[in-house]
């Protein structure tokens, strides 16, 4: 079959970067599977195993040769992905054939190899996640002065400033970074366990020695690059660190979501909307469009991470005692997906993020018609403090109030509850502030502007000085 006539999983070939599809590629798979049985044999000379240094330099020789072709052939004969590969690097490397795999299980191989590509796929994810803060920390210092409403229910509530809710955009990847800088940390390898779990191989390849045992188990996950194995597993790692791993990303996607359809919503209002470019089509019919598509793309894999999320759990959930292979076909497919399609998901989010687009007119009008509204309650005092009844300019507000919105909602004008209040003597007391603050959305934002400042030096920035430190490290 031609590339054309069969199935090809857009994340790889449409959305996902270069980066992410290398580390779930075949080649990097394979090549991996290689330095982990390398990994195996170097630990079991180390600790006093008939292996030759010839034996290692042939394998270290063929390391990343990987042959294909041979693969597939034993694979057909034997029906076992991982025997095909040691067959296969057996004919490359024949001298140190006989040395591969002892005492190993084809777990060994592939379960250890799972945990790299997830450690590495942790990594990346948060080196997305950090170029995403940086460009919403630029954008929240640019717009930390400009005030704008905020809403609860879908409804116009007290004003905030476009910089601040920027910040929950933020706060909200800020809680996943910690998630995932954790995981990848703290993610241990499976380490060499034998078949079940038991080590009982290793303790027939060590004569009974539970130490050396123990010291091979520790080996092997130092040279593939990890502090710690599992404690105990059954044939497999616990499916349960799958569970985590994935949900991490699914709470990254929630994040994204989150701040898409924020600015889908701002966009249907003409606040803020994502960049649209010269030539874009917007509708193949309603040429005037400018539909928010890259946020509707973050939300719609947003639910697809989330979805496989699910998946890992009731995996996880239904392995019987030292495990099944039930596992094996889902996890191909949902593992992969997940990095994949995060990976996808933060790098749109950048992309939105550092080309949005706000309309300050659209958001002075919106101000300007509900301010009035929300500077009831300092007209209120200012007028009850200047010795007036409070029950009763209660009241003149309410009329007042529900005749502007009249205005405001049956006939499209401008809201004039400042002119009324303003005309009415029993708020003669408080003309002045009607004049001057009331009129100033700023005076309503609170510590808004403030709350920037603190959040970015308080939290966001230590997150991209981490990650910056960080950038040099590599996979095995």
């Amino acid at each position: 079959m031609s590339d054309t006539e069969r199935y090809g999983n857009p994340l790889g070939e449409r959305y996902a970067s270069p980066e992410m599809n290398r580390i779930f590629s075949d080649r990097y798979k394979y090549s991996t599977w290689r330095r982990v049985w390398l990994a195996l044999a170097e630990a079991e000379k180390e600790m006093g195993l008939p292996i030759s240094d010839a034996q290692l330099e042939e394998l270290r020789a063929t390391l990343d040769d990987v042959n294909f072709e041979s693969a597939e052939a034993h694979e057909k004969r034997l029906r076992h992905d991982v025997m095909a590969h040691l067959h296969a690097w057996g004919e490359q490397a024949p001298t140190a054939f006989g040395i591969l795999h002892m005492g190993a299980t084809s777990c060994y191989v592939s379960d250890n190899t799972e945990l790299i590509q997830m450690r590495e796929g942790l990594r990346l994810v948060l080196a997305r996640a950090a170029a995403v803060l940086e460009v919403l920390a630029a954008f929240a210092r640019e717009h930390r002065d400009m005030a704008c409403l905020s809403y609860t229910h879908g409804q116009p509530a007290q004003p905030t400033t476009v910089g601040k809710r920027a910040c929950l955009w933020m706060q909200d990847l800020v809680m996943d970074v910690a998630d995932v800088e954790r995981l990848a940390r703290e993610l241990p390898c499976r380490g060499a366990k034998g078949t079940t779990g038991t080590q009982a191989s290793f303790l027939e390849l060590f004569k009974g020695d539970n130490e050396k045992v123990r010291r091979l188990d520790r080996m092997v996950a130092e040279k593939l690059g990890f502090e710690r194995t599992v404690p105990v597993t059954g044939q497999t790692y616990p499916r349960k660190i799958d569970s985590q791993v994935l949900a991490s990303l699914a709470n990254a996607a929630q994040s994204a979501s989150k701040f898409a359809h924020d600015i889908r919503i701002l966009a249907s209002r003409h606040e803020i909307e994502e960049a649209f470019g010269k030539n874009q089509v917007g509708s193949s019919a309603m040429v005037y469009k400018r539909n928010p598509m890259r946020c509707e793309r973050i939300c719609s894999l947003a639910r697809h991470v989330a979805a496989l999320a699910g998946e890992a759990v009731w995996t996880a959930s239904v392995q019987w005692f030292e495990r099944t292979l039930d596992d094996s076909a889902g996890r191909r497919l949902y593992i992969a997906e997940s990095f994949l399609a995060t990976d996808a998901i933060l790098i749109l989010w950048e992309n939105v993020a550092s080309g949005l687009v706000v309309y300050p007119g659209v958001i002075e009008g919106l101000l300007a018609r509900e301010i009035p509204f929300m500077a009831s309650e300092a007209i209120l005092m200012a007028a009850t403090a200047a010795g007036g009844n409070r029950q009763d300019l209660h009241e003149r507000l309410r009329r007042h109030s529900q005749a502007a919105a009249r205005r405001v909602l049956e006939q499209g004008e401008m809201n004039d509850f400042f002119s009324r209040v303003y005309s009415d003597p029993a708020f003669e007391a408080a003309k002045d502030q009607m004049d001057t603050t009331l009129r100033d959305p700023m005076r309503f934002v609170g510590r808004a502007r403030e709350q920037v400042d603190e959040f970015l030096a308080e939290h966001v920035e230590p997150i991209l000085a981490r990650i910056e430190a960080r950038r040099g490290e590599t996979d095995i």
